[in-house]
């Protein structure tokens, strides 16, 4: 039984939105992230899904896309991204999700009987500059955060991973939120994705303050689903 992470997988099986606008590594990529997934994933494996699974505006339009996620191998858990505009109610996400895929939020998803898997989307604020409503977008965000890890936490669960969209570094050097909640929780592993292109130069990967990151951004890994190391919690 093993963890892979991946997001951004952006599919648009029952829209109209071409991802090759983006650059020709996006053409067809539904059909290369089958194909890789299904090379590495096995039925009694997970996928975490970090958000921004499909370009859907409405719920019933983003059947195609859950089917299609669905179909791989695995047990996915999906968290929400700034695209997935379709996400508006979770009571109405979970009436149409197939089997296979649970979403998470303000609860966990639980793997392997011991590792909470928590998050939520997160939010980036542009210091001084941003917007009575982006503070109040990320006010609501920390909460979600904090919601999900007291809920493992309540739960009995000590071995948690997080899964945010967005990045958890801050723009502005006081806005340290997220990284300061998951450190109250003692957070090991933290997930996150959004950037593209030029912007995966920002992103890091490594440790940092007893805290492992990976960045799973789909085109950063090339459509491949990425194994999560759990040693750490051994």
């Amino acid at each position: 039984m093993s963890l892979f992470a991946i997001s951004d997988l952006h599919l648009s099986l029952g829209s109209e939105k071409p991802m090759d606008i983006f650059g020709d590594h996006w053409k067809d990529h539904h059909l290369r992230l089958k194909e890789n997934w299904e090379a590495s994933v096995e039925e009694d494996d997970t996928v975490i899904l970090g958000g921004d699974l499909s370009w859907a505006m409405k719920l019933e339009e983003a059947r195609d896309d859950f089917n299609f996620v669905h179909s791989l191998p695995g047990r996915k858990v999906i968290f929400k991204g700034n695209h997935d505009y379709w996400w508006q109610s979770y009571a109405k996400v979970n009436e149409v999700l197939p089997e296979s895929i649970c979403a998470v939020q303000n609860n966990y998803f639980l793997f392997d009987d011991r590792i909470a898997i928590c998050g939520t989307r997160g939010w980036t604020l542009a210091g001084d500059e941003s917007s009575e409503q982006d503070q109040k977008v990320y006010k609501r965000e920390l909460g979600r955060l904090e919601l999900s890890l007291t809920k493992a936490e309540g739960d009995g669960f000590k071995n948690i991973i997080v899964a945010l969209h967005y990045p958890p570094f801050p723009l502005n050097r006081e806005e340290e939120g997220f990284i300061a909640i998951m450190r109250q929780f003692n957070v090991k592993v933290c997930l996150y994705g959004h950037l593209h292109g030029a912007d995966h130069q920002r992103a890091f990967n490594g440790e940092k303050d007893r805290i492992r990151y990976y960045f799973v951004s789909s085109d950063y890994l090339k459509f491949n689903p990425l194994p999560i190391d759990l040693s750490i919690f051994k």
